[in-house]
């Protein structure tokens, strides 16, 4: 008789010697994130039971070098959060700035509430919605996404939500700088906007990270949704609030 009952996923490796580099007074809880992802994540489908002898280099490290590009006191909303990458990785390391979560899936959303609690990040806000239900209502410095969609569909989600000079920073494979060169006249035509393909974490993590930047240059961005808060002169939020 089989059960239903599923079997714990196994327990995460021992982070490797550049995690402590990398995390630094935070790698206990990317410790406890990591079991978190390895167990809960597994059992709920956030992950693959194949990515837990991975999770370091792969998964936490390959994120939280994201942290290079965003300055002391800034605030992030990471759009299709998942099971927290790159986010909770993000708001764990780096207590001064201000990450909200930003996922649709309710078996998501209950996760990441959980993950939030037991690491105790004051500084991290879950909340649950598709990017675009939330133009007109957010507007912050930096938009963060990792396997989310390809980049003119994502830059349609994110930009409307960034303030002037703050940037979409997009963690993409190998083929970013083709995947930039074909979608960079779109994202442009969307709002006024420069874009690069940059790397960070090299020498903390093999390879280093991809990432396509979208810094947008004008004030405002595309008019919010009919509907929507902002179009029916509702006041406008600020990320921080709950």
């Amino acid at each position: 008789m089989t059960s239903d009952v599923e079997e714990p996923g196994a327990a995460p490796p021992a982070p490797p010697a550049q995690a402590e580099a990398v995390f630094g007074d935070s790698l206990p809880k990317a410790r406890r994130y990591a079991e978190l992802l390895a167990d809960d994540g597994v059992r709920r489908g956030l992950i693959g039971p194949r990515e837990v002898p991975r999770l370091w280099e792969r998964h936490l490290i390959n994120c939280a070098v994201v942290e290079e590009l965003i300055p002391e006191g800034a605030e992030v909303v990471d759009i299709g959060s998942g099971a927290g990458l790159p986010g909770l990785v993000l708001g764990l390391m780096r207590p001064d700035i201000r990450m909200i979560l930003l996922e649709p899936l309710l078996r998501r959303t209950v996760f990441l509430d959980e993950a939030v609690e037991i690491l105790e990040l004051s500084n991290v806000v879950v909340r649950r919605g598709r990017a675009e239900e939330a133009h007109g209502e957010l507007l912050t410095d930096f938009v963060t996404a990792r396997a989310v969609a390809p980049l003119p569909r994502l830059a349609g989600w994110a930009l409307p939500l960034l303030r002037k000079d703050g940037s979409l920073l997009a963690l993409k494979g190998e083929q970013a700088e083709a995947e930039l060169a074909a979608g960079r006249k779109d994202v442009s035509q969307m709002r006024p906007s420069v874009s690069d393909v940059i790397r960070v974490g090299r020498g903390k993590v093999d390879p280093a990270t991809t990432v396509v930047r979208v810094t947008v240059t004008s004030d405002g961005g595309p008019p919010a949704p009919a509907g929507s808060q902002k179009a029916r002169g509702g006041k406008k939020k600020r990320g921080r609030k709950r």
